[in-house]
């Protein structure tokens, strides 16, 4: 009988196998980019939501026609597989205004691809009242826009119950990051990374039970010997295990992480409301820690970095590493903007951190490797 985490890497190995199998049943698979589209809505009236990624092992040809060269890889490689036929099993694709270049790609995407499907949520980029109520309107614009797609209403019975399923599965992901509180941790950084890229493959309820079986499986694992650092990793989208896998093959656990493919994207409950659409606004516009959205200044440097990037002290703390690598894929605005005041608030706690840009290929590993490297030792000596 196949393991929880061996079936996890499978379905990493080819996310679209399992949608394309719902699909075949009957059922509508739409797909989405990062992390604003509320899936709890496309749950509600039984549709299969799946995580568009791109693919950096494959050079981009077609959408060089569509995008320039000095924009975000990633978004870059995601249009080039739509382009070459790799999504064309989605039946609809919702996109959300999570950056500049992600905005304009999803235009993009609408005019050449022409899905039979499409809806752009405008997400504000501020976290005051009027933004937040703002954002009500717009889910409330797309709960229309899915019944009519479904042929039901979405009632505020089924929207709370895929509010309680979804939030379940979030439970459990805290469950298996938990786990990873251990010395040595018993699940590594490159697996936590696939079962969290094949969870974005799969309905929510199919999901859970396989992280189920994952965190079963986790708990009898025998301790392996520790390595001589843990760490936290923070910066953008991680959609291949690679940099992951580079660091944690020079003796270091990366036992935490803040990226949007990881515990950003499954951290915060939707909290239960009268109307479950309040909760619904403040979770994905509020409580997602992401730095396209702007959140209030203090007149005091070190109470803004505080009342901003405070829970990276409660990961560091409660996860017990030595030190955070900051990466950022090269022309990731939002998060290259953000790695001064990341490492300021780093060196404010009195935590050793390393930034690294890469350019969303394997070839450029093993630049990376040597500084890696040598972050490390400065570790090793304290």
């Amino acid at each position: 009988m196949t393991q929880g985490l061996e079936k996890a890497a499978a379905i990493y190995a080819d996310r679209s196998r399992r949608a394309r199998e719902l699909k075949a049943e009957g059922k509508k698979v739409t797909g989405y980019m990062c992390a604003y589209p509320p899936l709890e809505m496309l749950t509600a009236l039984e549709l299969v939501p799946f995580r568009i990624l791109g693919d950096c092992g494959q050079p981009v040809s077609k959408a060089d026609a569509c995008l320039p060269s000095v924009v975000c890889p990633f978004v870059r490689s995601s249009l080039d597989l739509a382009l070459k036929g790799e999504y064309e099993f989605l039946d609809g694709v919702v996109m959300a205004h999570s950056c500049d270049v992600v905005e304009k790609t999803a235009h993009i995407w609408n005019i050449y691809l022409k899905p039979d499907f499409f809806h752009f949520i405008d997400v504000p980029h501020s976290t005051h009242s009027a933004a937040i109520a703002q954002h009500r309107n717009l889910l409330k614009e797309f709960r229309g826009v899915l019944e009519k797609l479904a042929g039901q209403k979405m009632t505020d019975g089924m929207l709370k119950e895929a509010i309680a399923a979804h939030n379940r599965q979030r439970a459990l992901v805290r469950q298996l990051y938990d786990l990873r509180k251990a010395s040595p941790p018993p699940v590594s950084g490159v697996e936590t990374l696939k079962v969290m890229l094949a969870m974005m493959s799969l309905p929510v309820d199919e999901g859970s039970r396989l992280l189920q079986d994952i965190i079963k499986e986790v708990k009898e694992r025998q301790p392996k010997n520790s390595c001589k650092a843990r760490l936290l990793l923070w910066g953008s989208i991680l959609d291949s295990a690679d940099l992951i896998e580079m660091v944690e093959n020079l003796n270091a656990d990366l036992v935490m992480d803040d990226v949007c493919t990881g515990s950003r994207f499954f951290w915060p409950d939707v909290e239960v409301t009268d109307d479950p659409l309040d909760g619904l606004a403040e979770r994905y516009l509020v409580d997602l820690k992401c730095p396209r959205t702007y959140r209030q200044q203090h007149d005091d440097y070190a109470a803004s970095l505080e009342s901003r990037f405070g829970y990276l002290r409660g990961y560091a703390e409660s996860w017990q590493v030595d030190g955070a690598i900051m990466q950022s894929m090269r022309y990731c605005d939002i998060h290259g903007y953000e790695v001064p005041a990341v490492r300021d608030y780093f060196g404010s706690i009195g935590l050793p951190s390393l930034y690294i840009e890469y350019g969303y290929s394997r070839s450029g590993m093993a630049q990376l490797k040597t500084r890696v490297q040598a972050f490390l030792e400065t570790l090793d000596g304290r």
